[in-house]
């Protein structure tokens, strides 16, 4: 390895080893995944499809662009490179660089997203689960590894019968119809070769791309091909937080890229409008952002895109509130799994710099330090709504992120996956006690 690579690699452990634990909404706040501990093989190892959330897998790019930001940044390149995660981005110029390559342009005319001017992206991987176990090219910034690791010792074969379905998590579904036709290809190519139903497995914003793709579904297809659905962390609901990202920018910790710097590019993709809280859900009177002039609630999101001078992105929320928020049941069986237990922030409150500083303090209520319980649990809502069972599980202390860490929730997956049906309504992770229907 050359002076560049150790320089590179240098970057990534600086930024790997300056972050707070368990932000986890938008995967920045990686951390070195643990191993997966020794497992007895199963017999059973039905087919599965990973869906990984906002920021879960790698994306590239190649440009020949027009015009650049800063003389510093590169202005053409032959071969792909990597867009997410790009080294680029902890440097202060290269943060201009990359923000440039990476945004969305929205067109108001066509309500349509495209790249920037001269750049070209692409998902890597797709059916593969390189791109989601980790996000850099120095297998580092570990997400879907632990879980796909547990998997194998129990007898699962990588990129064969469980597999990965990466995508643009810049775009929502309604502009991603390429992705939704290549997971029903891929869902429909494991049953064929495996004949048996296939498990879909999500993380965070990957459920609802997952709950949005079952309900385009006829539901003959889906009894054909679908054994069930693995939700972890949904925000049924949508995330508070978004909203103190798009008012203000979430570095997540990240002390190189300021708040406001990374606030442009977090503005510039369509899925931070689609996981706002859900109007309609949400009580009505519910103040999310507090300021020292207006308190906004989920009816005075267009003032609130005005104020914050990103009128943009009200029409991007108009694109994208209907696709999920109806929570229409996904007719398969479902298993929904969510932390809980953790002070999580529910009102964001500013001084009279909003948005251009921070909150200055917070109202908290039970979650996983990301996303409220309130939201994680409207799952419960498809109980008696559909033919097929609802599972839900509850782990107490468990952050958003480590989820798919966790052993507990590693082995109940392993449960699931073998057909064991009678998994527990709640879990402390603190306590390692489990309680069922019928009690302790």
């Amino acid at each position: 390895m050359g002076s560049a690579g150790h320089l590179s690699l240098v970057l990534l452990l600086a930024f790997l080893l300056g972050l707070h634990h368990s932000s986890g909404f938008w995967i920045v706040n990686v951390v070195f995944p643990p191993p997966a501990k020794p497992k007895v093989p199963s017999n059973s190892t039905p087919p599965l499809i990973i869906v990984p959330g906002n920021l879960g897998n790698r994306l590239e790019a190649k440009i020949d662009k027009p015009s650049l930001v800063h003389w510093l940044c590169y202005k053409k390149t032959e071969k792909w490179f990597p867009l997410w995660i790009d080294l680029n981005m902890f440097i202060p110029i290269g943060v201009d660089c990359w923000i440039d390559n990476i945004r969305l342009a929205y067109n108001r005319t066509t309500r349509r997203s495209s790249n920037s001017p001269g750049v070209q992206v692409r998902v890597p991987g797709f059916g593969q689960t390189y791109s989601i176990e980790y996000l850099d090219y120095n297998r580092l910034a570990g997400y879907f590894y632990t879980m796909v690791e547990h998997l194998v010792n129990v007898g699962y074969i990588r990129n064969e019968t469980v597999r990965g379905a990466p995508y643009d998590w810049r775009v929502a579904p309604n502009e991603n119809a390429e992705y939704l036709a290549k997971l029903q290809n891929l869902v429909e190519e494991m049953y064929n070769q495996y004949q048996e139903p296939v498990y879909l497995l999500g993380h965070s914003m990957g459920c609802h791309y997952v709950l949005y793709f079952l309900n385009q579904q006829p539901q003959a297809w889906k009894d054909k091909y679908i054994r069930g659905f693995i939700s972890l962390g949904a925000p049924w609901g949508g995330a508070v937080k978004v909203l103190r990202v798009l008012a203000s920018g979430v570095n997540d910790g990240l002390s190189m890229i300021s708040n406001l710097k990374i606030r442009e590019e977090q503005r510039m993709v369509t899925t931070n409008a689609w996981m706002l809280p859900v109007d309609g859900i949400w009580p009505s009177d519910h103040v999310f952002i507090s300021t020292p002039t207006f308190n906004y609630t989920t009816k005075d999101y267009q003032r609130f895109f005005k104020d914050i001078d990103n009128e943009e992105g009200w029409y991007m929320l108009e694109d994208t509130k209907n696709l999920t928020s109806d929570l229409h049941p996904p007719g398969v069986e479902v298993w929904c799994m969510y932390g809980m237990g953790l002070p999580t922030a529910i009102t964001n409150i500013y001084d009279e710099v909003f948005p251009n500083g921070d909150p200055v303090d917070f109202v908290y209520a039970d979650g996983d330090g990301t996303v409220d319980t309130f939201s994680m649990s409207l799952c419960k809502r498809w109980e008696g709504k559909q033919e097929k069972p609802v599972h839900i599980t509850e782990f107490r202390g468990l952050f958003h992120l480590d989820m798919v860490f966790h052993e507990k929730v590693l082995n109940q997956i392993q449960d699931i996956l073998e057909g064991k049906s009678d998994t527990p309504t709640e879990v402390d992770v603190r306590t390692d006690t489990e309680y069922r229907r019928s009690g302790v």
